[in-house]
């Protein structure tokens, strides 16, 4: 669970950030889950856009892609969010929170 200056030192990061993946018409699927699992755990810190013809709400894609993934969801906005999820093996960290 983030705090407050977490999210925000993690907002100021991501705002360069272009979305690297898109939900669109077709919804949520396992092999998109796995994807997004797999780039968090190689970036940690990623933008995903919805489109219009999406079923879901940004808010509701990013609390669905959270709970598969076991990510943060640090921001949402319009049809863009927000994931962070630390890398698994501390060696291989790229990003360090404040306290």
């Amino acid at each position: 669970m983030l705090n407050s200056r977490q999210r925000a030192q993690l907002r100021g990061m991501a705002n360069s950030l272009e979305p690297i993946f898109q939900i669109g018409k077709g919804g949520l699927n396992e092999q998109q889950n796995k994807q997004i699992g797999e780039a968090l755990e190689a970036r940690e810190l990623i933008k995903l856009r919805v489109l219009e013809s999406c079923p879901l709400t940004a808010r509701e894609a990013a609390d669905t892609v959270s709970k598969s993934v076991g990510a943060d969801v640090v921001q949402v906005i319009g049809t863009k969010f927000i994931l962070f999820r630390p890398c698994s093996e501390k060696e291989n960290r790229k990003i360090v929170l404040v306290k």
